[in-house]
C-alpha cells in the first residue's frame, strides 16, 4: 500500500502575506540592467588598465628620450674635447707612419762594418784580403736564391779575393767561417796558383737571416 502525496501546502502560522503581481517583463529588465552596470564596471576597469599602460609607455618614453639627450649631449662634449687635440692626433699618426717605414727599411739591415770586421777576425795571418765586394737583400726585391741543390737560403752573399802561401789551411778555415752569426754556407768559386807559388783564391761566403740587426725590430729600437 503506497502512502498518499500531499495535495495541500503545510500551513504556516505567523507568515507575512506576500504576494509578486510583477509580470515577468520586470524581472527580466532587472537583471538586464543588473548585468549592463557589471559590464561597465568591467569596462571601467579596463579603461583604467589601458589608461595606466599608456600612461606607462608614456613615462618609459620621457625617460628613454631624456636618457637620450644626455647622451647626445655627451658625444657632443666628447667631439669637441677630441677636436682640441687633433693636433696631437696627426702628429701620432705622423709619428707612427715614420716608425713603421722605418721598421720597413731596415727590416734587412746588416751591420756591415761589424760583420766584415768579425770576417777579417778569422782569416789567418798568412792570407791578405786583396778584395771584398758584398751584395745583400733589399726589403722591396725579394734576394735571388740558388738553383743548385744543397744550398742554403740566403740574404745576402760576400766575395772575398784573398792570396795564400798554401790553401792546405783553406778546409779549417772555411770552417770557422761557419761560426759567423748568420752564416748559410761558403764555398771556393776559384782557386789559381801564380808562377810565384802563391794561391790566388775566390771565395763565396752566403749570409742569412741570422745577420740581420734588428735594430728598429723591437720598442728598445724605436
Amino acid at each position: 500500500m503506497t502512502a498518499k502525496k500531499k495535495t495541500t501546502d503545510d500551513l504556516v502560522l505567523g507568515a507575512e502575506p506576500r504576494m509578486d503581481l510583477l509580470p515577468p517583463e520586470v524581472r527580466t529588465l532587472k537583471k538586464v540592467k543588473a548585468t549592463r552596470r557589471g559590464l561597465t564596471g568591467v569596462l571601467l576597469a579596463v579603461l583604467v588598465l589601458v589608461g595606466a599602460g599608456i600612461g606607462a609607455s608614456a613615462w618609459a618614453a620621457v625617460q628613454s628620450q631624456a636618457e637620450l639627450d644626455a647622451a647626445r649631449v655627451r658625444t657632443t662634449d666628447l667631439l669637441v674635447s677630441q677636436s682640441q687635440y687633433s693636433e696631437v692626433q696627426k702628429v701620432q699618426a705622423a709619428l707612427d707612419t715614420t716608425l713603421a717605414a722605418r721598421q720597413f727599411g731596415a727590416s734587412t739591415e746588416i751591420d756591415w762594418q761589424a760583420y766584415l770586421a768579425e770576417v777579417r777576425a778569422l782569416v789567418p795571418s798568412t792570407v791578405t784580403i786583396d778584395t771584398l765586394s758584398v751584395d745583400s737583400a733589399s726589403p722591396l726585391v725579394p734576394y735571388e736564391q740558388a738553383t743548385t741543390p744543397l744550398q742554403s737560403p740566403r740574404v745576402a752573399t760576400i766575395r772575398i779575393l784573398f792570396t795564400s802561401p798554401d790553401v792546405t789551411s783553406m778546409p779549417e778555415w772555411l770552417q770557422t767561417m761557419s761560426t759567423l752569426p748568420g752564416y748559410a754556407d761558403s764555398l771556393p768559386a776559384t782557386i789559381a796558383r801564380a808562377d810565384t807559388g802563391i794561391y790566388t783564391v775566390d771565395v763565396v761566403l752566403h749570409v742569412n737571416e741570422g745577420a740581420f740587426s734588428g735594430r728598429f725590430s723591437t720598442p728598445e729600437g724605436q
